[in-house]
């Protein structure tokens, strides 16, 4: 495991397992919580201690958000590489599947760019009446009807 030593015998504090991967504090219990991240034993005060296994595991949380995974596709990741050792296949659907939704998302913008860029092209700058921007984002403006719960 690059970047981390547990010499001491009392493992890591939360706050330097933070400080480790950059997670916040409370990301971290949250994530424990919701069973992202095992329960770390706990010192005879109180304290959790945490071992290159939560370091390991928490790191591939922050890097899978990172990459815009959601928490439930984290969570199967993390079990299918768990004890049974999930085959490549496995992984490669969830990831395949993540894939899509990012393409999805980058045509969703591609023409939202296509939109705001040829509404602010007929924009000429003068009061607002006349403003195409401002027709866009006001339905009042573009001519639609107001709707009656808002």
């Amino acid at each position: 495991m690059r970047g981390i030593t547990t010499s001491r015998a009392d493992g890591l504090t939360i706050g330097e397992l933070s400080k480790l991967t950059g997670v916040n504090i409370e990301t971290i219990r949250y994530y424990e919580r919701i069973k992202m991240l095992p329960l770390p034993p706990r010192t005879a005060g109180g304290r959790r201690v945490y071992d290159p296994t939560h370091f390991r595991i928490l790191a591939f949380i922050r890097r899978s958000r990172e990459l815009g995974f959601s928490l439930d596709e984290i969570r199967a990741l993390i079990r299918l590489g768990g004890p049974e050792k999930a085959s490549c296949s496995q992984v490669r659907e969830i990831a395949a599947h993540h894939l899509d939704g990012i393409r999805a998302k980058i045509s969703d913008l591609r023409k939202l760019e296509r939109l705001l860029a040829k509404t602010v092209a007929q924009c000429t700058g003068s009061t607002a009446p006349d403003c195409p921007v401002l027709d866009i984002l006001d339905v009042r403006r573009a001519g639609q009807p107001a709707r009656k719960d808002l």
